[in-house]
């Protein structure tokens, strides 16, 4: 296996075959692999090119490869639509190029289609994924009026959806997946504790960040951060992100069992009682 659909892969995507669960030079683990595949590697490859992300396949943390649909085409003008069967508005992604692709390269599973009916994307669907360590998981980006139904019962092994709205195809989907496992991935973030003071981290939103003035016209810095006690300033930071969770995302609260009595002393600590 050469980590190509016939040959294509998009920008970025080298073909070589990394993160195939052996240590990295120098013990680092293996690489998380993502492999996308897509009538669009060019967009896709693209944004994987650029900045955090990037920088993680530079040095090896991720092994992310896109793989052009259209590659895997029997046809001159590499189709890899068809109208659908009983009639109706828009074409069809059809299943001859999109098994021969998906089969050529063989990727890592869970191959996951993005579409409206799967399962809702959040944080803890990204820290499963990006536990597969070495083995990865794989994307299946959709377009036109959707794929042929023997695709998604046949070929993948589940669905994904970022959210209860129409996208002109799967792409934009498949990179907010990718983005959000990648952060989760040790040493891609660069500070450690990034990622573990993220919104939903640890079911709350994130609290309010300041920087440089102190005061910019009338609205100042709060005093606490101002103060340098470290252990008052976490305090405080937690106490503003579960006020800011009861305010605005209630049901994060109360999947997570309501507030915890050290939560309620930190409220009351800063008088912020609701």
């Amino acid at each position: 296996m050469n980590g190509r659909a016939g040959g294509d892969d998009g920008p970025g995507g080298d073909g070589h075959d990394r993160g195939t669960g052996n240590p990295a030079p120098g013990g680092r683990p293996p690489a998380l692999r993502i492999e996308t595949f897509t009538i669009f590697p060019d967009l896709v490859g693209g944004w994987l090119a650029g900045s955090l992300i990037g920088r993680a396949r530079a040095a090896g943390l991720l092994d992310l490869r896109v793989h052009d649909l259209r590659s895997a085409a029997q046809d001159p003008h590499r189709s890899v639509d068809d109208a659908p069967f009983g009639g109706g508005a828009g074409m069809v992604l059809a299943p001859g190029p999109v098994f021969a692709a998906v089969e050529t390269v063989d990727p890592p599973r869970p191959l996951l289609a993005l579409g409206p009916a799967g399962r809702r994307f959040d944080e803890a669907m990204a820290h499963e994924l990006a536990d597969q360590g070495g083995e990865g998981f794989s994307l299946l980006c959709g377009r036109y009026e959707g794929m042929d139904q023997r695709i998604l019962d046949h070929l993948c092994d589940g669905e994904v959806s970022v959210g209860d709205f129409v996208l002109a195809g799967g792409e934009l989907a498949a990179l907010v997946v990718i983005e959000a496992v990648a952060r989760l991935v040790p040493g891609v973030m660069g500070n450690t504790g990034s990622a573990d003071e993220e919104s939903f981290a640890d079911g709350l939103l994130e609290y309010p960040h300041y920087t440089r003035p102190a005061r910019f016209r009338d609205w100042e810095v709060p005093e606490v951060l101002r103060g340098g006690n470290h252990a008052r300033v976490a305090r405080w930071r937690h106490a503003m992100a579960v006020v800011r969770t009861l305010e605005r995302r209630p049901d994060l609260i109360e999947r997570r069992g309501g507030l915890t009595p050290a939560e309620r002393r930190e409220l009351e600590e800063f008088g912020l009682i609701p």
